[in-house]
Parts: structure tokens; sequence; C-alpha cells
């Protein structure tokens, strides 16, 4: 009898955690897109002919992320949102390293 409550115990706290941490990381794409935010400011500080694609295209997810995540209604629709807006951060990223002297 102990050994089932135990057992139950411990089940009950893992589905308690689950139930926390499975929301937590659906909302994670404002997280994520003020990230590629913060580097496509660093990338258009010092912009030239060969990284303004970069920067355009970054620019461009960034929007696309914002709208997958403001209109999501499933799982998938914010893990679309996170991965356009990392898609986004490394081509904001890639323009800082080029225009690094």
């Amino acid at each position: 009898m102990r050994m089932r409550r135990f057992t139950v115990a411990v089940v009950a706290a893992g589905l308690a955690v689950l139930a926390v941490v499975v929301p937590a990381s659906a909302f994670n794409c404002p997280v994520v897109i003020k990230q590629a935010e913060d580097m496509l400011k660093k990338a258009e500080a010092k912009p030239n002919a060969e990284t303004r694609p970069l920067i355009e295209e970054s620019r461009k997810l960034i929007a696309e992320a914002k709208a997958h995540h403001e209109n999501a209604k499933t799982k998938k629709d914010h893990g679309d949102a996170i991965r356009k807006a990392k898609t986004a951060f490394a081509y904001a990223e890639e323009a800082v390293t080029l225009s690094a002297p």
C-alpha cells in the first residue's frame, strides 16, 4: 500500500512538471524573436552592399515569425515562428560578421 502511494505521488509530480514545462516552451517565440531583432539592429548599424540582402532577408523572416506567433493555433505554428526567428537571427549574425573589419 505504501509503495502504491509513493508511485502515485511520483507520477503526479511528473505530470505537474510536464504541465508547466510544455506550455512554457510554446511561448518561447517572443524571446527568440527578440533575440533576432537585437541581432538585426547590430547588422543594420554597418550595412554595405554585401550585407544588405542578408539584412532584408532577416527583416522579412522576423515579420513572418511574428505573424506565425500571433496567429498560432497549434504547437506547429509556434515551432514555425521559432524556426523563422532563428533563421532570421542567423542571417543577421552573418551580416554582422561580414561587416566587421
